[in-house]
């Protein structure tokens, strides 16, 4: 093997590995995911957020009462109520750090 072929395989190997091993932000994945519901602001105050009355994630209060092993499960697993989905899970479209990620992304919220 040629040497410029050693090198362009190379570095096909690791831009390959870059990728795979790619996390977006957490802002980046608010903005994708969770905005349209929850608000840029993280209040809720959002035609959808009003209606299914999500919490001001800026409130001291609210944020005292969520533990981060329900961030990180809400997130994962997605919530229902009354047999209906009102928030989807992302297990499938993010990996465990960025869901992980949401977490002090959330608590900056905090006021």
């Amino acid at each position: 093997m040629k040497a410029h072929t050693k090198i362009i395989a190379a570095s096909l190997t690791f831009l390959l590995g870059s990728a795979l091993g790619f996390a977006a932000p957490a802002a980046e994945n608010w903005d994708n995911h969770c905005a349209k519901c929850h608000g840029a602001d993280g209040k809720g105050q959002t035609k959808v957020g009003k209606k299914l009355k999500l919490k001001d994630y800026t409130d001291a209060a609210v944020q005292a009462k969520m533990t981060d092993e329900e961030i990180i499960k809400v997130t994962t697993e997605g919530v229902m109520a009354d047999g209906k989905e009102k928030m989807k899970a992302f297990k499938d479209e993010l990996s465990a750090d960025e869901i992980k990620d949401f977490v002090a992304f959330i608590r900056a919220f905090k006021a």
